[in-house]
């Protein structure tokens, strides 16, 4: 299995407890959280990981190199703002294989990636959550996302996890500016022809976005 991270976020939110580093590279018990990230995909398998890097990447080139474990890196660089989906689409040139994730490197969501891949089929990686005011809502019709709903009070819904698999050529039929935005112009635009399924997970979750977060995931990975 291959996976592409995006890895290039500035972090804004998080400023007042990290600065001068790419997001994912946020210290977590002493090590960047990335690295956690890197680790459940050693431990499932993965041959290939694209890092999609931009803000600071030589932070993450030096520290990581070109191999991690059993994993072989790939840097995928960003040198103008491309937003998800251009950073994506431009990722896509070294990945080999007919199907690959695309992860968020501020994001940590412990599914069965072995499991999801035999949607063969576009999809995202959904969670239940209770008490929801930071996330949107995805509506899932037969297995099947049938809208995506902007960040709002409510008390429990299905969320987009922030994981997705997709196919290598998937962006092929269609025209988008450089930057372009993945959820937006893309998943919800096309929705009704993409036909994304959705694999819902009860794993873990975590986005380090914000400060509270950020020092609720010193506490839950003090033992990793």
């Amino acid at each position: 299995m291959e996976a592409i991270i995006l890895a290039g976020g500035f972090g804004t939110r998080l400023k007042s407890v990290i600065s001068e580093i790419p997001k994912p590279m946020a210290p977590v018990n002493g090590k960047p959280f990335l690295e956690y990230i890197l680790d459940v995909l050693n431990e499932q398998g993965f041959t290939k990981v694209i890092l999609a890097v931009g803000y600071k990447s030589k932070c993450i080139t030096e520290y990581f190199g070109y191999n991690y474990k059993n994993l072989i890196l790939k840097y995928s660089f960003e040198k103008e703002p491309l937003g998800t989906g251009g950073c994506v689409k431009q990722a896509m040139s070294y990945v080999e294989q007919e199907f690959v994730f695309v992860l968020n490197g501020d994001t940590m969501f412990k599914i069965d990636f072995n499991q999801m891949s035999n949607l063969k089929s576009i999809a995202i990686a959904c969670k239940k959550i209770n008490q929801n005011s930071r996330y949107g809502l995805v509506k899932i019709t037969k297995g099947v996302i049938s809208s995506f709903s902007e960040k709002e009070q409510s008390d429990c819904g299905y969320i987009n996890g922030g994981i997705y698999y997709l196919p290598k050529n998937i962006f092929q039929n269609y025209s988008f500016s450089k930057n372009f935005s993945l959820e937006k112009d893309f998943f919800e635009k096309y929705i009704e022809e993409l036909k994304i399924h959705a694999y819902i997970s009860e794993g873990y979750f975590i986005d380090i976005g914000i400060p509270n977060d950020y020092a609720k995931a010193q506490k839950d990975f003090s033992n990793e």
